[in-house]
């Protein structure tokens, strides 16, 4: 699924790159209607240019992981100021704002503040620069 969502990227030419990934959320009507287009249309191509769009999308995919490794992040990719703020007062809050959830990142990080206030610091910085 997220192949096709990638290859409709770069069939529309929204993007110029792979944009990143929303947490898992739910999508709204207009989304979902985006994908099954995006999946009729792909499905519709024929094997050769199947093919060739999915090695653009596999040669994207690549270039975007060697970006991240090489610290080239956009402005959109890098950490908001108010969220180390946040982060820095309220700890499990910073945590939720970044993974959109209240999965075990956020409960270990709330104990941990709980606990006494610094470890919960500090694992909330290491969840929010995607160390853990």
């Amino acid at each position: 699924m997220v192949m096709f969502i990638m290859v409709w990227q770069v069939q529309a030419a929204i993007v110029p790159t792979i944009a990143t990934p929303t947490p898992d959320s739910v999508l709204t009507t207009s989304d979902e209607a985006a994908i099954t287009s995006a999946v009729a249309s792909f499905n519709s191509l024929s094997k050769a240019e199947k093919k060739a769009r999915l090695k653009v999308a596999k040669k994207q995919l690549k270039q975007l992981k060697s970006d991240k490794r090489k610290g080239l992040l956009s402005k959109a990719e890098e950490i908001d100021q108010t969220l180390l703020i946040i982060l820095c007062l309220i700890p499990p809050l910073g945590v939720y704002l970044k993974t959109r959830e209240l999965g075990w990142k956020f409960w270990v990080s709330l104990l941990l503040t709980l606990l006494f206030w610094l470890p919960g610091f500090v694992f909330a910085i290491l969840v929010v620069l995607d160390e853990i």
